[in-house]
């Protein structure tokens, strides 16, 4: 039972406090005297949904759906299968007859041949151009190659010699340039040396290094001084906090809202469990209240109806199908079979009469004349003594 002595704590489980101890049983008690109404409902209702969902709402969802089939499905199938397709089918085939099929025979018999021919006639105008142009071309080479000649020639007779005097002229001008050059590049560097270098070296090395190194010096101080102070300040600061702010809230924290969450937590465990147990426990009430009134129920309407079925209804509709149905059911196919053998003969006679009309009107038709044939029949066949050929007839 739910109500019974929980067991001890496992080694790995945290021990329970008094405090759930001491609520379990009447939060229990409580749930689950507020629970088993609720569960019951429930059942209730559950039960009364599965039956009206099986004799209700199933057949009338498969009604509405054949409906809704016969009402917009079937339709335009119908109209898809019996209109459609076979128009689709007509226009398929008037296309094919008075486009496809013209449009191929044009192209077969008229464009095929007309671009063979215009196919024929550029290659001949081709032909003509590329004989035409090889005749051109070797005109353009030849004069071509005469001008080449000539050009060679100028270049070798005299090019050549002119540029290599020019060339001559030009190296003798470009070592005297260099000379001079050279000359007035170590002039100018070693005013430049002795001019700038070395007075802006000393002024680098005794005057703005030591005043570049006092201004570092007096920053750092100044950083260090105002580092200090920020530090001062931020440390008045975290104090100010921790004993105004931190040290209040962690108590607080720590001794009262610890406390109650660890309290209220142990509290909305246990009424959680609690409505666990109290749910199945009114789950095993309720079906044993379901059991009862489904077995009063059974013995009040269900076997009375059953017995009077079996002992009532049952032999009374085995007596009106032996002495009523049965003779109803023989005299039915008597005059069936009466009306089909009548159906029958009147068919006869419809059909003998058209035979006597037509031989009346078109006169009696013509027997067939026999053929004759070189086989024997069936009854008289070939054997070794006698054959049926002009060579072996006797």
């Amino acid at each position: 039972m739910d109500l019974e002595k929980p067991p001890a704590a496992r080694p790995g489980e945290q021990a329970e406090g008094c405090l759930a101890v001491a609520i379990r049983i009447p939060v229990r008690i409580v749930v689950l005297v507020l629970v088993v109404p609720v569960r019951m409902l429930w059942d209730a209702l559950v039960v009364g949904g599965k039956f009206l969902r099986d004799t209700l709402l199933r057949p009338l969802g498969r009604a509405l759906g054949w409906l809704a089939r016969a009402l917009f499905v079937w339709p335009w199938v119908a109209l898809w299968r019996y209109a459609v397709l076979p128009v689709g089918r007509a226009l398929a085939w008037l296309g094919q007859v008075l486009l496809v099929v013209p449009a191929v025979w044009f192209y077969r018999t008229v464009l095929t041949p007309l671009g063979h021919a215009i196919a024929w006639a550029v290659r001949g105008i081709g032909a003509g151009f590329a004989l035409l142009f090889k005749g051109v071309a070797a005109v353009v080479v030849r004069i071509v190659g005469g001008v080449v000649t000539v050009l060679d020639w100028v270049y070798v007779r005299l090019l050549t010699p002119l540029g290599r005097s020019v060339t001559w002229l030009l190296k003798g001008i470009g070592l005297v340039l260099a000379a001079i050059g050279a000359g007035v590049y170590t002039v100018a560097a070693w005013l430049a040396r002795y001019l700038l270098v070395v007075p802006a070296l000393w002024l680098y090395t005794w005057v703005l290094t030591p005043i570049g190194r006092a201004i570092a010096l007096l920053a750092e101080g100044f950083v260090w001084v105002v580092r200090m102070i920020f530090m001062g300040i931020g440390a008045a600061l975290y104090w100010t906090a921790r004993v105004l702010l931190v040290l209040p809230a962690l108590a607080v924290w720590r001794w009262v809202l610890a406390p109650v969450g660890r309290a209220l937590a142990v509290v909305a465990r246990e009424v959680g469990e609690a409505l666990g147990h109290a749910w199945r426990i009114a789950g095993h009430i309720s079906l044993a209240v379901g059991r009862f009134f489904a077995r009063l129920f059974r013995w009040t309407f269900v076997e009375p109806a059953r017995w009077a079925y079996r002992t009532v209804l049952t032999p009374v509709g085995h007596a009106v199908r032996d002495l009523v149905l049965k003779p109803a059911a023989e005299a039915a196919r008597s005059v069936g079979r009466a009306t089909r053998q009548a159906l029958a003969a009147a068919r006869d006679s419809a059909r003998q009469a058209r035979a006597d009309f037509r031989r009346m009107v078109f006169g009696t038709p013509r027997d067939p004349q026999p053929i004759a044939r070189r086989e024997p029949p069936a009854a008289d066949t070939r054997t070794l003594g006698s054959s049926t050929t002009a060579l072996t007839k006797d």
